[in-house]
């Protein structure tokens, strides 16, 4: 009698176990339609950066409002959910590990800056929950030697970037360039990418100088590049220090022209840089601008009507945060779709089976492959610079 009472609850157990397996990999057309799709979000929501964060909030929630207006991926609404990371890697872990482990989310987003990615990059790949980038630029975040590689990327890429600065600096003059770059695994990847460009160009950089995130007088460190002969610096760091970088050289009396990576965009640079701001150029990977597609007409008529304290084209700085999370969001949908589930696996070869995507940067032609994990490429930048607190282009 125990024995088959045993059998039974054994019974039991297995066809409860085994619908909840159902449940969980069931197609989006069963009963669970009605649940919401948890997607998540890392980023820097406070501090500095939180201008940025921002931005990525708002693009990822304009394109999930659209999503979900056309009858969402088969039916069921996606849900966004957020964790501030604080710009710190530990942080950002914890949370990536809260989305995928509590949340259960089908894909996370991921912010500002590189160390916390990189932080990241391991338990995505580990997790097999596609982790797709929208501000971070490191170029090995996405090139991570992972042979199941579940990272991806729609923004800048450093080994980009770096052919990008020094072809812009060397149209405008440069003959001896300098590096000024931010202490951390993002300055690293950057000074390997600049040195590489400069390579090609058969020219060496006059000097490279570090700092550190915290300092407030960059003087000594740019006094050995002036005298090293540097005609023009490149510049990597986030706002707070790129600040701290052009205030050090309004004191120098130095007026040289300085071409960076898109840290300044991130925040309230013109405020805290003051008036020698508007002589830092850098690259975006989007501008909205009086003169735009249609898309981006439709987009920025949607951030007004959501958000009512836009109100002209420089409340939508920066437009990059916003650009590159909202195509990396309707990329992820079209996966979502195509793959049928929430698995990550599903997901992940959705992503890299997407043909064509015609979104507010560009068209994405074949946006993933199996050996490029990242959508944008060199020729999808634009220089700017600012102008009264608005990100403006540059003649390039």
């Amino acid at each position: 009698m125990k024995i088959m009472k045993s059998v039974l609850r054994r019974r039991t157990f297995l066809s409860g176990a085994f619908a909840v397996g159902l449940a969980a990999a069931a197609p989006f057309g069963t009963a669970s339609a009605q649940e919401p799709i948890k997607v998540g979000l890392v980023a820097a929501l406070s501090g500095q950066s939180a201008k940025s964060g921002e931005a990525i909030t708002r693009g990822l929630s304009i394109a999930i409002d659209e999503i979900n207006a056309a009858g969402g991926i088969n039916g069921r609404k996606i849900e966004l959910i957020s964790r501030d990371d604080e710009s710190n890697p530990g942080k950002g872990l914890l949370a990536a590990r809260e989305l995928v482990q509590r949340e259960k989310v089908a894909a996370m987003f991921g912010g500002l800056d590189t160390p916390v990615s990189l932080a990241i990059v391991p338990f995505a790949n580990q997790s097999k929950v596609p982790f797709v980038g929208v501000w971070a630029a490191g170029t090995n975040i996405t090139r991570n030697g992972a042979a199941d590689n579940y990272v991806f990327r729609v923004s800048a890429v450093d080994a980009y970037v770096g052919e990008a600065l020094v072809d812009y600096a060397i149209k405008h003059g440069a003959k001896k360039p300098g590096m000024i770059l931010i202490n951390n695994p993002w300055g690293e990847s950057n000074e390997h990418a600049l040195h590489d460009a400069l390579k090609k160009h058969n020219m060496t950089a006059a000097g490279v100088e570090k700092f550190q995130d915290a300092d407030v007088d960059v003087v000594p460190q740019l006094t050995r590049l002036k005298q090293a002969g540097a005609d023009t610096l490149f510049l990597v760091a986030n706002v707070a220090p790129s600040s701290q970088v052009v205030k050090s050289l309004e004191r120098m009396g130095w007026n040289v022209p300085i071409v960076s990576h898109w840290g300044p965009a991130g925040g309230r640079f013109t405020e805290l840089a003051g008036p020698r701001s508007a002589d830092v150029h850098f690259i975006q990977t989007f501008l909205f601008s009086d003169k735009q597609s249609a898309k981006a007409n439709d987009v920025l008529a949607k951030l007004k009507a959501k958000y009512p304290a836009i109100k002209t084209l420089a409340d939508v700085t920066p437009a990059v945060g916003i650009a590159n999370a909202y195509d990396a969001m309707h990329l992820v949908g079209l996966a979502l779709k195509k793959a049928g589930s929430t698995d990550g696996k599903a997901v992940r070869d959705a992503l890299l089976a997407i043909d064509k995507y015609d979104g507010l940067i560009k068209t994405y032609e074949k946006p993933f492959t199996a050996q490029n994990h990242d959508a944008l490429g060199p020729k999808d930048y634009v220089f700017a610079h600012f102008v009264k607190g608005e990100i403006l282009p540059l003649t390039q």
